[in-house]
């Protein structure tokens, strides 16, 4: 289950990469309740989670380019330079009780920007520290990092917030930037990348037209847009939930996101037991309907340890869906082509996130928070059963073989 922790520097950046991301979420907890205090509106927590990711959208094929081109590692230092610094500008803004929600909404923007470029190096860095066989344990394990992260960060927010306020949570995050950045510069192994001949945007051009003919990753990227778009609203709305439908505060939001984090993590462990194994395409898929009938019954639920219950369980499900995707999509790709590959996948899966955050911002003030989550699950479920169907139409007999494999021996 954790093969990939042998290799000296997959478990460097490791270690790097979880302390730093308790430090993002416990940024995240803090900023949408700081949001929510300064605003009193469901609009603005959509609107700020928007701006944080909508670079995703508009950088992020450039992101990959880059990343092809240049030193991951590089790519990767400059861009934890600019997080830190949007961390500790944030912190500063606060503790001078000098914040407005229009200083929040521009500094998301910058560190989404930053990890627009960052992201695609990071992807294409970590399938070089491991063997091809122990990338989807890589690729789990990274993930188990990330929402085991989920766990400790809000707990720990909830503290903060209580005994020295958000300012604190700003500054640490912070700080946590200093620890990946000395993991980063510890690496042994080196991304040295190609002589290119062709200019970034032919190569931009030949990263999309890659994709376009590869039938198995744009179902990849398409399962992953939609799970985005329409099971991610749950977080951005969960603060709105809390506060509006089960009347807590931030310690009660730091409970929520803890049992959404455990559900994360249980969930890569999974992947990470499974490892590579035949038929994962269709284990996603299965796995998308699930996650959308489990938001419906969270919207409907009153009952607390039920809704936490059902978060936990559909935590599980998104972690699983997004950790196959992702592995799906790292074993298709080729090493010359994966900076350009991962960062339209990183548009795909990220891009759905900011979009489905302001419509469902949108909703839920117009109607409810409930409302509005109780849209996206069903219309995820809809779409995923639409998408069998179609499948399942396409392998009758008559269908060329092409189109009944998908175009990849990994299904």
């Amino acid at each position: 289950m954790a093969s990939a922790l042998t290799y000296r520097d997959f478990r460097v950046l490791w270690i790097g990469a979880f302390t730093s991301s308790i430090g993002t979420w416990m940024q995240k907890v803090a900023q949408s309740w700081l949001v929510l205090t300064l605003t009193n509106s469901p609009f603005y927590l959509g609107l700020d989670a928007f701006l944080g990711e909508l670079p995703i959208l508009l950088f992020t094929l450039l992101g990959g380019v880059v990343a092809d081109r240049r030193d991951r590692r590089t790519v990767l230092l400059i861009s934890q330079c600019v997080q830190m610094s949007t961390a500790m500008a944030l912190a500063a803004l606060v503790y001078w009780d000098a914040v407005r929600v229009w200083h929040i909404l521009a500094l998301s923007f910058v560190t989404g920007t930053a990890q627009a470029f960052g992201g695609p190096a990071y992807q294409s860095l970590l399938p070089t520290l491991v063997r091809r066989d122990d990338m989807p344990n890589a690729i789990a394990l990274n993930s188990i990092q990330f929402n085991l992260a989920r766990i400790i960060g809000p707990l720990a927010a909830g503290v903060a917030l209580a005994a020295f306020g958000s300012a604190a949570c700003f500054a640490l995050n912070g700080v946590s930037f200093l620890v990946v950045i000395a993991s980063l510069l510890s690496l042994r192994i080196t991304h040295t990348p190609a002589t290119r001949t062709q200019s970034v945007l032919d190569e931009l051009r030949g990263g999309l037209t890659y994709v376009r003919g590869h039938d198995a990753i744009r179902m990849f990227m398409f399962l992953a847009f939609c799970t985005a778009l329409l099971g991610s609203p749950v977080l951005t709305l969960l603060p709105v939930l809390v506060q509006k439908v089960f009347h807590q505060d931030a310690a009660g939001y730091s409970w929520m996101m803890a049992f959404s984090g455990a559900g994360s993590v249980l969930g890569a462990l999974m992947v990470a037991w499974l490892g590579r194994f035949s038929r994962m395409a269709r284990t996603a898929l299965t796995l998308q309907a699930v996650l959308g009938l489990l938001l419906v019954a969270f919207a409907s639920s009153r009952i607390l340890p039920l809704s936490y219950t059902l978060l936990f369980l559909g935590s599980i499900a998104m972690m699983m869906v997004f950790a196959l995707l992702t592995s799906l999509v790292q074993l298709e790709a080729p090493n010359e082509m994966r900076g350009r590959v991962m960062s339209i996948y990183m548009m795909a899966f990220r891009g759905g996130m900011p979009l489905g955050a302001i419509v469902s911002g949108s909703l839920a003030a117009r109607t409810s928070a409930p409302t509005a989550l109780m849209a996206t699950g069903g219309l995820l479920t809809v779409i995923v059963g639409l998408f069998a169907w179609r499948s399942a139409e396409a392998r009758k007999p008559g269908t060329s073989p092409q189109d009944q494999s998908g175009g990849s021996h990994t299904q």
